[in-house]
């Protein structure tokens, strides 16, 4: 399987590692607009069930994804050591609700390795490849691919409104 060269970042580029549960996963550090402590989201009616709901960030109003429930592993129990990580995805901005932020990785060549085909297209649509690290393997997440665009635009009017 290819990996879609338009998703991986080039050699040199900055990654920021977070945790969900006892899995890592990899951000673009270019989409990170801020880190920020869990503060609990105003829920929007009839959202999805990854969607906590919506944040103010001086004067925006953002809607606040989990990222877990997201990514199928489970509705998250945010709790004082959670952080919302603050992306840029598309031309909307988002809260994405994950454990902790880990570390701060650099792409090397060839460190960035395609994610295995589990017959599955969701798992290659929001992971753009893996990568191992001292402490284990990591998942690159492909943040344009966290919502559908038509739902991205959903979120974002009903959180604007």
């Amino acid at each position: 399987m290819e990996i879609s060269t338009s998703r991986i970042p080039s050699p040199g580029a900055e990654l920021i590692s977070v945790r969900i549960g006892d899995q890592a996963y990899a951000i673009d550090i270019m989409a990170v607009r801020e880190i920020r402590g869990w503060t609990a989201a105003t829920p929007l009616p009839h959202a999805p069930p990854h969607v906590l709901g919506m944040m103010n960030l001086r004067g925006a109003i953002l809607p606040v994804i989990d990222l877990g429930a997201r990514l199928g592993l489970g509705a998250a129990e945010p709790g004082p050591s959670s952080v919302v990580v603050v992306a840029q995805i598309g031309d909307s901005q988002m809260g994405l609700v994950v454990d902790a932020v880990s570390d701060i990785l650099t792409v090397t060549e060839g460190l960035i390795q395609p994610a295995p085909s589990v017959g599955s297209v969701e798992s290659t649509t929001y992971v753009a490849g893996v990568m191992t690290t001292d402490t284990g393997i990591v998942s690159l997440l492909s943040l344009d691919h966290i919502l559908p665009p038509d739902v991205q635009a959903t979120a974002v009017a009903a959180a604007a409104a």
